[in-house]
């Protein structure tokens, strides 16, 4: 899925005065969020006919290529999938990855989002915060992104900074469960230096 609108990062701006603003806190310090439409973590679901995933929060794909590509490990897999994939604020993405495939997060709406990454091995991790501007806020310029990618076998996780945040999210080589894993699935001895154990 595709997001048509304009994103930027806003960085030391004014603070919204829409009635439907609302200060969000956080580690970033106090985040303003305003939507014109505002609509609860249910009525998202309703609307967009979202179930539960495996990882946390609430998805539906969107998209499933009908032409199929070959990997490296001669594996084959529909050339691009798609999902919206909803993180309300009492949930997280739990630590996981996607072996084979690239993975987009293209932020749709709501809250910022915090996404962790983590290389195979462990090591360094990495957070990035996921923001548009359908929504003004007061974000540090260097932080804030519409767009992430996560690399194929990659650890990554997330939590929305705010009520909701509503995502996009693009696999190719197309998503298969077969290729998905939960890091709490796998011995202690075995999950990679720098993983949160409050992500598990």
């Amino acid at each position: 899925m595709h997001c048509s609108a304009v994103f930027s990062s806003m960085a030391g701006g004014p603070q919204s005065s829409a009635p439907w603003a609302r200060p969000i806190p956080g580690r970033l310090g106090h985040v303003h969020l305003a939507t014109p439409f505002p609509m609860t973590v249910q009525e998202l679901i309703r609307r967009y006919g979202l179930e539960p995933h495996p990882e946390g929060g609430w998805y539906r794909e969107v998209h499933r290529s009908g032409e199929l590509v070959g990997r490296q490990d001669g594996c084959r897999r529909s050339g691009l999938t798609a999902i919206l994939f909803l993180l309300p604020q009492d949930d997280i993405s739990r630590w996981h990855r996607v072996c084979g495939a690239d993975e987009s997060w293209h932020h749709a709406g709501g809250a910022p989002l915090e996404l962790l990454c983590l290389p195979p091995e462990g090591g360094r991790l990495r957070r990035q915060h996921l923001a548009s501007l359908a929504a003004p806020m007061d974000l540090p310029e260097e932080s804030a992104m519409p767009l992430a990618i996560v690399p194929a076998g990659w650890w990554q996780a997330a939590r929305s900074l705010g009520a909701w945040s509503l995502m996009s999210c693009c696999v190719g080589p197309g998503f298969d469960f077969a290729d998905f894993s939960l890091l709490r699935d796998l011995p202690a001895a075995r999950h990679p230096a720098g993983a949160l154990v409050e992500f598990l």
